[in-house]
């Protein structure tokens, strides 16, 4: 089995929002904000090739399906989809993923299972100077990608996507839960194991940034020295310290408390933390200081084609 890390589109977005109640003059030394606040994030999605002889992505970012006024308003970057010219470049396409596994369903992490946007009619109606631009929103139906690949989804979580709370229905996107469903290869996780991946990748779950949050421990010999998909528990390094969560986090105290038992967990078995959202860093193992202070040391910014 072999890992890599592989970037998705990416975003900038309101570094007051994803840091909390960490004032700006603390969180401004990790990460450099633009002028209009805003921080870069990564949306970084993990591939193990050949585990138990199938290729597995864990999240698939945020995508290129939104509309041009939505990319903007939500600061991703590129118009293209980063994550299939992502996967090319580690020599696969759509067709060769075998599972995809997702830690929820808000946007920033399902918005890569869509095919790019792309205007309902490819020829724009003619005005009296000639072509209009195809109106915001006016795009063709979403689409799934990944054809061959089983989707799982934790059970938990499913429940919550399908009836949102108010606070966080704008995370999620009309129309997927149901393309889920009727691909027929849905599943959704109950417990540490799956059904199609057994054993090899172990399920931990949190319900401080949204119920039923699924993280994905690629399981190393003898149930160390593996890998784990953070998710939105821990977004990147800077989050690692226990008090920073996320103004996104429903319930930051509890998830605080799940942070602290997770990274335990982790440093004693000698997993190494994947993150999502660090534009800077991808992989980094978990230590406790002199203070009891966590930090994230060893980082790495990319790899390929990494032995586990």
């Amino acid at each position: 089995m072999q890992l890599w890390s592989i970037e998705g589109n990416t975003q900038k977005l309101d570094g007051g929002a994803m840091f909390g109640n960490a004032p700006k003059a603390m969180w401004s030394k990790w990460i450099e904000a633009d002028d209009q606040n805003r921080i870069p994030l990564a949306c970084r999605c993990l591939l193990a090739t050949d585990l138990d002889g199938r290729n597995v992505l864990f999240e698939t970012g945020i995508g290129a399906f939104f509309e041009p006024k939505l990319r903007e308003r939500y600061g991703v970057v590129e118009d293209r989809h980063v994550l299939l010219e992502s996967l090319a470049a580690a020599g696969l396409d759509q067709e060769n993923i075998d599972v995809v596994v997702l830690s929820h369903l808000h946007f920033d992490h399902v918005g890569g299972l869509l095919a790019q946007w792309e205007p309902a009619d490819d020829r724009p109606p003619s005005g009296p100077s000639g072509p209009l631009p195809p109106q915001a929103g006016e795009g063709k139906p979403i689409k799934l990608l990944f054809p061959k690949a089983k989707y799982l989804v934790g059970a938990l979580h499913w429940n919550r996507a399908t009836h949102p709370h108010p606070r966080d229905r704008a995370s999620f996107i009309p129309g997927v839960p149901e393309l889920l469903e009727q691909s027929g290869r849905l599943e959704k996780v109950e417990g540490e194991y799956s059904k199609t991946l057994g054993k090899a990748v172990r399920f931990h779950y949190s319900q401080g940034h949204t119920p039923g949050l699924m993280l994905s421990e690629i399981v190393g010999p003898h149930g160390k020295d593996g890998m784990v998909y953070c998710a939105d528990l821990i977004p990147g390094t800077p989050w690692v310290h226990l008090p920073v969560t996320m103004g996104y986090d429903r319930a930051p105290e509890m998830l605080i408390d799940e942070k602290r038992g997770f990274l335990d967990d982790k440093l004693q078995r000698g997993v190494r933390l994947f993150f999502t959202h660090d534009h800077a860093v991808a992989t980094a193992s978990p230590r406790r200081d002199e203070r009891g202070r966590y930090t994230a040391v060893d980082a790495q910014a990319h790899f390929s084609g990494v032995a586990l």
